[in-house]
């Protein structure tokens, strides 16, 4: 990270043991715009490079990461709250993230088009080459800081771009420790940067005329506002926001495996801070009681505690904050008619997980994302009319069909609006060689390293006039 004194810094705290863990500055919009003057010219240093050298920096940096695995995510655990188990995956898959891209970047095939298609351009030949945008700017969420600095990071240097990254508020610090790998990889240090602060950061690199794309992962709200002060300068906009995924449980389901799969998969993973955990249940109604034993059972066994503990299932939030709005957002469900049947207690920053039924379908609460280990459980009778009941959402990331039926499945995945369909499995699935994304305030991209590579450049026609004389 290049060096820079600020006037103020931000304190990193261990929500499990409010313990400070170290400080990171807040850049003022003047320090910001030095960063991203720096980064034009990395920019041109890495667009200079061949293919294959930047993908040996992306390979080498992927090793130096897995070199450091357990380091990076014991500190990743410390200053987000997942278990050590969950950070170490993270870090896996940062890893399989830049190896990825490092093969991505020697594939970035341009196309020849027959102009003789058109009367009179039968001598001409056309061909399409790619290029950089230029500097990229990466907004990194606290959930996943780690996985999705990777897809936004090494998709840029894959590309040829520079990187201005701005890591989540609350858990800088083991995006601060990979920035030095990079640097101890050989990455220039003007083409991958960090941007540490709050919203002006964001707010300054997203109005920015000489970033030419930002990628963001966060809140709808968030995502509306980069996007509108993006807007006047026409950079490109990649966002992966708010979801409110559903699972469908059909009376065929395996509801045990169902019911595991929202354990797993939202209780227990990230600590209910996943934008494609499954966030409401939809049941039939022959399998319903059937269904709600075998989920309040197996929550039941789960352990909250401190994320370091390799016993440990659920750790604390991001904050106190964040634990206080699940907490209000589970007592409005229960204000609309929802029964809790299980957790929801609060202790700081940790909530055990909660399980709600006869949760109103109707509810405005039921409609919100609900970013922490909560499961609501509402019924239907027709799984078409769950369909309909999981389309009326804003959201439209990802959905789950628990069903025995292959036709019935296909059936109601295909009349699902969200990016993505998991048939007998949990949302809770990212993997990075799939385009990930959804529809309506959810934003509309799609990351993998695959697409993400593709966004992060631009088509230059290239026309020989009377190559075929």
């Amino acid at each position: 990270m290049h060096t820079q004194t600020s006037l103020t810094a931000l304190e990193v705290v261990n929500p499990a043991t409010d313990e400070v863990l170290g400080t990171v500055p807040d850049l003022s919009v003047e320090q910001v715009d030095g960063i991203v003057a720096r980064a034009r010219t990395g920019q041109r240093i890495v667009a200079a490079m061949p293919a294959h050298e930047r993908a040996r920096l992306l390979n080498d940096a992927a090793d130096r990461i897995a070199g450091e695995r357990d380091q990076l995510a014991r500190l990743l655990a410390a200053e987000n709250g997942k278990p050590c188990a969950q950070t170490e995956a993270e870090v896996d898959a940062a890893v399989r993230i830049f190896r990825g891209c490092a093969g991505e970047a020697t594939r970035l095939f341009g196309r020849q088009i027959p102009l003789d298609a058109v009367p009179g351009l039968e001598r001409h030949l056309a061909v399409t080459v790619r290029e950089p945008l230029g500097v990229v700017a990466a907004l990194v969420p606290f959930n996943y800081p780690v996985e999705l600095y990777a897809h936004k990071a090494a998709a840029a240097i894959a590309a040829g771009n520079a990187v201005v990254v701005q890591p989540p508020r609350r858990c800088p610090l083991t995006l601060v420790r990979i920035a030095e790998i990079l640097l101890e990889a050989g990455v220039p240090e003007e083409a991958h940067q960090l941007a540490t602060g709050g919203v002006a950061v964001s707010q300054r690199l997203a109005e920015h005329p000489d970033v030419a794309a930002v990628s963001l992962t966060g809140s709808t709200a968030a995502g509306r506002e980069i996007a509108r002060r993006a807007a006047d300068t026409f950079k490109k906009v990649l966002l992966e926001l708010g979801g409110n995924d559903a699972m469908i449980v059909c009376e065929d389901a395996d509801v045990d495996a169902a019911a595991e799969a929202v354990v797993l998969g939202r209780l227990a993973r990230g600590n209910g801070q996943i934008c494609c955990a499954v966030k409401r249940v939809y049941v039939a109604d022959a399998v319903h009681d059937a269904f709600v034993d075998a989920l309040t059972s197996q929550a039941a066994g789960l352990v909250v505690g401190d994320p370091i503990e390799s016993k440990t299932d659920v750790g604390p939030l991001i904050s106190t904050d964040a634990a206080e709005a699940v907490e209000s957002a589970i007592a409005r469900l229960v204000e609309d008619g929802a029964r809790l049947v299980l957790g929801g207690e609060r202790d700081g920053a940790y909530l055990r997980p909660a399980v709600l039924v006869d949760v109103p379908t109707t509810s405005p609460a039921l409609a919100e994302e609900i970013f922490g280990p909560v499961a609501p459980v509402a019924r239907f009778s027709d799984p078409f009319e769950a369909v309909d009941m999981v389309n009326d959402s804003p959201y439209g990331l990802q959905a789950a069909i628990w069903t025995r039926d292959v036709q019935r499945a296909f059936q109601l995945a295909h009349r699902l609006d969200v990016g993505g369909v998991v048939i007998n499995g949990s949302t809770a699935l990212r993997s990075e060689n799939l385009p990930f994304g959804g529809t309506k305030d959810t934003g509309g991209a799609r990351e993998g390293y695959h697409d993400t590579v593709l966004e992060l450049t631009r088509q230059k026609t290239l026309v020989v006039m009377e190559a075929f004389a």
